[in-house]
C-alpha cells in the first residue's frame, strides 16, 4: 500500500513539469550561445579597461639584463619590456642605453593606457639604474617618488657545525 502512495505522489510531479517542444529546445540552445558570445565581448572589453592614473615602475637592473615593468596600485602589471624584448643581446643588454630603451618602451605603452604617475621601485645594482628613471620621465609620467628595495645579504643563517675526522 505504501508502494502505490509514493508512486501517486511521484506521478503528479512529473506531470507538473511542462515538456518543450523541439522548437523550445532550439530557441534556448540559441539563446545559451548568444548570452555565450555576449560573454565573450564584455571579456573583450574589460581588456581596454583604462588604467588607473598613478601606480609602480618596478625596475630591476642587474649585472646582465635590465627588466621594466610598470603597474597599477593594486599590483596588476599593465606593460613591461627588457633588454632582450628590446633587441638587444649579450654584454649589451647591461648598459646604460638598453636601460633607456627598455624604460621608454614600457612608459610609453602604460601612458597610452592612461598611467601619468608612477613611484619608482629599484632593485639591484646594474648600469641602468638612474637611465631608467630618467627615461620613464622624459615619456610623459610623473615620476612621484623613488625607492631603492635592492635585497641586502645579513650573513643568513647558521652554517652547519665543521666536521671532524
Amino acid at each position: 500500500m505504501s508502494e502505490a502512495n509514493t508512486e501517486q505522489q511521484a506521478a503528479p510531479a512529473e506531470e507538473q513539469k511542462p515538456a518543450m517542444s523541439e522548437a523550445q529546445q532550439i530557441l534556448a540552445a540559441d539563446t545559451a550561445a548568444a548570452n555565450a558570445a555576449a560573454d565573450a565581448e564584455a571579456a573583450k572589453k574589460k581588456s581596454k579597461v583604462k588604467v588607473m592614473p598613478a601606480g609602480i615602475a618596478f625596475i630591476r637592473a642587474t649585472y646582465n639584463n635590465t627588466i621594466v615593468s610598470i603597474a597599477d596600485a593594486r599590483g596588476g602589471v599593465i606593460s613591461w619590456s627588457s633588454s632582450g624584448k628590446a633587441g638587444f643581446k649579450g654584454s649589451r643588454k647591461s648598459t646604460a642605453f638598453a636601460a633607456t630603451v627598455v624604460a621608454q618602451d614600457a612608459a610609453r605603452t602604460a601612458f597610452a593606457r592612461g598611467m601619468h604617475e608612477v613611484e619608482v621601485r629599484m632593485q639591484g645594482a646594474g648600469a641602468g639604474r638612474e637611465s631608467a628613471v630618467r627615461a620613464i620621465q622624459s615619456a610623459g609620467i610623473h615620476v612621484t617618488c623613488i625607492k631603492d628595495c635592492t635585497p641586502v645579504a645579513h650573513n643568513g643563517c647558521r652554517p652547519r657545525k665543521r666536521r671532524r675526522v
